[in-house]
């Protein structure tokens, strides 16, 4: 990002355009330049769309470069020289200048939050003192490749319900709003009288005409509310209550939680992290009740509780994840087994899923088609009386 520094240099104010990845950095780099500092203000291109970081893709080529044989400085100058200047080369530059001063990857990668969560730092810390970098990389690509998974499939599966209520809603529209106000001035002058549904529907027809403008500017106003409601809901973390709202959604959203805990969980602890700071660490993929039921755990597990009791007293287990885990207290293989309930429930999840769109699909196909089939009934009724007449 380009940050314009204003600062004084021998008593003159001067302005210095700066690309950086943060501000301190900004500010940093302007003091190296003997500037002093007066203020630092953002000025990327507001036409310009800050390339994301990809973790993923990140990983995966240094965990190459590193089974290469390449240092870890090596490794990562050798990716900041495949990038094209964009915002992602800045993040390899940035993280280069802090590896070749000194710090360890670990601190390198913590000194920018806003690419490298917390989760991904201390799994990279904890490789460090068992000199296994490498599997640790391994171990996130697998643990990001399977909560990828399961969130592509959910996206997959309510691809075709929402093109076809996007579809089916526009047709209903436009035969609310254009054809059954053309239907009602046909009728208008028949003198004959309507069927009660068919009368109805064309008197919605002639209010639609009469009001189209207004009808038209309370739409577009609905819309807007619920788009901003949506959007500040996603902010502020209330969706999944909405959520919790659908019949059967509560428990599938437990689920959910639960899979991607243990996931975290079992990564951290078999990349050699201790269980409790694991499960600090594991809060930031769990909000609201989840967190607060961590937590309580984790203080549970500090006065000296064993994690299986500790987890299921405050209702982070399942049946099957609780025996699993108390086999793993018994082989002392938690890691693995944290995983291996994760997998089961994503499993599990994923079942739910397939089954869900097979069954909504057809009930959201017949739903649209009984609205469509029954608007046109309605109008074309009165044509069925008048032909009956003529006999």
């Amino acid at each position: 990002m380009k940050y314009e520094v204003r600062g004084l240099r021998h008593g003159v104010v001067e302005s210095l355009g700066i690309d950086a990845a943060s501000e301190e950095d900004a500010r940093r780099f302007a003091v190296e330049q003997h500037l002093d500092v007066l203020s630092v203000r953002g000025s990327r291109e507001p036409w310009r769309r800050r390339q994301r970081f990809d973790l993923g893709l990140f990983s995966e080529e240094l965990a190459e470069l590193l089974d290469a044989g390449l240092s870890v400085v090596e490794a990562v100058d050798t990716l900041a020289h495949q990038q094209d200047g964009n915002d992602t080369s800045k993040v390899y530059r940035e993280l280069v200048r802090h590896l070749r001063e000194g710090h360890p990857f670990s601190a390198a990668l913590d000194k920018m939050p806003h690419h490298f969560p917390p989760l991904y730092v201390g799994l990279i810390r904890a490789a460090e003192r068992t000199s296994d970098l490498h599997g640790a990389l391994r171990r996130y690509l697998e643990y990001s490749g399977r909560l990828d998974s399961l969130r592509n499939k959910v996206v997959s599966a309510l691809i075709y319900p929402s093109i076809l209520f996007v579809v089916g809603g526009a047709v209903i529209v436009f035969l609310l709003t254009f054809v059954v106000p053309r239907f009602s001035s046909v009728y208008r002058g028949a003198g004959r009288e309507l069927p009660g549904l068919s009368a109805l529907l064309l008197q919605w027809g002639a209010f639609a005409s009469r009001n189209a403008a207004e009808l038209a500017a309370g739409a577009s106003a609905v819309v807007a509310v619920l788009a901003i409601a949506f959007v500040r809901a996603r902010q502020r973390g209330t969706l999944e209550h909405l959520a919790r709202l659908i019949p059967g959604a509560a428990d599938r959203i437990h689920l959910f939680r639960l899979s991607r805990l243990y996931l975290t969980v079992g990564t951290l602890l078999n990349g050699g992290m201790p269980l409790v700071q694991a499960l600090a660490l594991s809060q930031g993929v769990v909000s609201g009740r989840h967190r607060a039921l961590l937590d309580a755990t984790v203080e549970s597990l500090r006065r000296g509780g064993a994690i299986s009791a500790s987890l299921e007293q405050h209702q982070l287990t399942t049946a099957v994840s609780s025996r699993l885990l108390r086999a793993g207290e018994g082989t002392g293989r938690m890691g693995d087994l944290f995983i291996r309930a994760g997998r089961y429930h994503d499993n599990e999840l994923g079942r739910w899923v397939d089954r869900f769109s097979k069954s909504f699909e057809p009930i959201l196909m017949s739903v649209i088609g009984i609205v469509i089939g029954g608007i046109v009934i309605l109008l074309y009724m009165p044509i069925f009386d008048l032909a009956g007449s003529f006999r």
